[in-house]
């Protein structure tokens, strides 16, 4: 059986990851689809926004689903740096870049 201390650190660290990985990775989401959704801006942000509240929902249920903190952490990692890279590539071919 695990220590408590280190049960109960793996909570924290899920904690942490839901509450600021999940709202990095909601925003990460949110301003790639602002730049990526067609039509109007005003409703590509908007949708983008409603769709931010569901995306950080999910984060925080992966985050206490996932088998291991290592694994709730790289869980949320990955998806934002792939939203990273092409918020960047979505950004730099609207510049001419």
């Amino acid at each position: 059986m695990l220590r408590p201390w280190l049960y109960r650190l793996g909570v924290a660290s899920r904690a942490v990851a839901g509450i600021a990985g999940g709202y990095g990775l909601a925003a990460l989401a949110t301003a790639w689809l602002a730049v990526a959704l067609p039509g109007p801006r005003a409703e590509a942000v908007t949708a983008a926004t409603l769709l931010s509240f569901a995306i950080y929902a999910g984060a925080v249920m992966w985050v206490f689903a996932a088998r291991t903190a290592w694994r709730a952490w790289a869980g949320l990692a990955m998806p934002a740096l792939a939203l990273a890279v092409a918020l960047w590539a979505q950004r730099g071919a609207a510049a001419g870049g």
